[in-house]
């Protein structure tokens, strides 16, 4: 287990900068003009595979880099870049981050290479859990699979919204009901490749922000995938819902649901976005405070601008550090025993939507233009307080943990 650090190695500074330079260099420039056309980034996707950044490689160093803090410092770098661009390149993650935490080591190696594709032929995956009437409330799902048994099949049903790569995506990673009686207990998760019959794309959502990233509804009609594409083995699944049922009857122990074992390995990577995206309006609105002159002076002289930034950079940097924290716990097998995945989710998104917003009022009506990116990352912002677990559905995961309460 590696000791807590604040002071990043040779090799993943070496891998920063890297990052920061493809950033700089490639999303960058791209940005304006595919949150414009609000159209995937496959040009852009297709450079990352190029140089090695989307693929299972990569991720795959990052995700066991021993400190725990590869997977936020990538997150971090290309966010800075661009949100819309940078959640297209890593939106395939989620899905594969579903496989990790629920598949078999047949099921990762052969459905994680699947997700990306190669250089040449760039692939996306999608992380299908929503719902049109169960986001937050996951006991409200209402997609079924039902397993029949004579072909070892099982057959899908239902109807998945806000998913990332949603319609376009070469593999979808489905979560559904398979015990209703069990509630969120009763879920498992399933793969269901590109060309399936029966799934289809419904609705593309025209979103306020990260328009570079396709999200849309995944249509599921009567869709039948083999037996092997049930997520840890039908074996697996049988004795998780014995143990569920068993603990129900006695009121035993939570028994964690496959989408949620999802969303807790991935909350700190969403802080981190978060304050990739805080730091770019942050620098903006830096160096437009020191550069713009009013009254024969940088704007930056008057302290209502200075103690704006100062109060930037101090909850970036905390955010920061809090997402650190739960990644380093995470990767070390410490328990969440305060909700710190929560707890860094729940600050750096709070921190990218305020610090966006007062780097648009750094400048001032220049701010509010689309001839500056503040608004584009202001846009961005917004999502981070609403996707995998709102700020409001955090703060209630962070109060039952310090607790122990049901809070309601």
């Amino acid at each position: 287990m590696a000791e807590f650090t604040m002071e990043l190695n040779d090799e993943q500074k070496e891998v920063r900068d890297w990052l920061h330079g493809f950033a700089a260099d490639v999303i960058r420039p791209a940005a304006a003009e595919w949150d414009e056309r609000e159209e995937t980034p496959w040009p852009v996707i297709q450079e990352a595979a190029k140089v090695g950044i989307y693929s299972l490689d990569f991720y795959a160093q990052q995700y066991f880099d021993p400190t725990g803090l590869g997977i936020p410092m990538a997150m971090e770098e290309l966010f800075w870049g661009d949100a819309g661009i940078a959640l297209s390149i890593v939106g395939t993650g989620l899905a594969a981050v579903g496989v990790l935490a629920n598949g078999t080591e047949e099921q990762i190696g052969t459905w994680i290479p699947q997700m990306y594709g190669d250089a040449n032929d760039v692939k996306v995956a999608a992380f299908c859990s929503s719902e049109p009437d169960a986001g937050s409330d996951v006991a409200s799902m209402r997609t079924r699979a039902v397993y029949d048994e004579a072909k070892d099949e099982w057959v899908i049903n239902g109807t998945k919204t806000w998913a990332t790569n949603g319609g376009i995506a070469n593999v979808h990673v489905v979560v559904a009901v398979v015990d209703p009686e069990l509630g969120s207990k009763g879920h498992a998760s399933f793969i269901v490749p590109a060309g399936t019959p029966g799934l289809a794309q419904g609705q593309k959502f025209k979103k306020h922000g990260i328009r570079a990233s396709h999200t849309a509804e995944v249509v599921l009609d009567g869709v039948r995938v083999p037996g092997s594409c049930l997520l840890g083995g039908k074996e697996k699944l049988d004795e998780r819902l014995a143990r569920a049922r068993e603990r129900a009857k006695t009121g035993g122990e939570r028994v964690k649901n496959a989408a949620m074992a999802t969303f807790e390995a991935s909350r700190p990577a969403v802080g981190a976005m978060a304050v990739g995206t805080a730091r770019a309006a942050y620098e903006v609105a830096l160096d437009y405070a020191m550069t713009r002159e009013q009254f024969g002076r940088p704007i930056i002289d008057n302290q209502g601008v200075a103690f704006q930034l100062a109060d930037m950079r101090t909850q970036i940097d905390a955010a920061r550090l809090l997402v650190w924290r739960a990644s380093w716990m995470a990767i070390s097998g410490k328990p969440f025993t305060a909700a710190e995945g929560s707890m860094s989710k729940l600050f750096a998104s709070e921190t990218a939507k305020k610090v966006t917003a007062q780097a648009i009022q750094i400048l001032g009506g220049n701010g509010y233009t689309r001839e500056y990116p503040v608004e584009r990352m202001h846009r961005d912002a917004a999502i981070y307080t609403i996707f995998e677990g709102t700020s409001e559905i955090q703060r209630l995961v962070i109060a039952r943990t310090l607790s122990g309460m049901s809070i309601r």
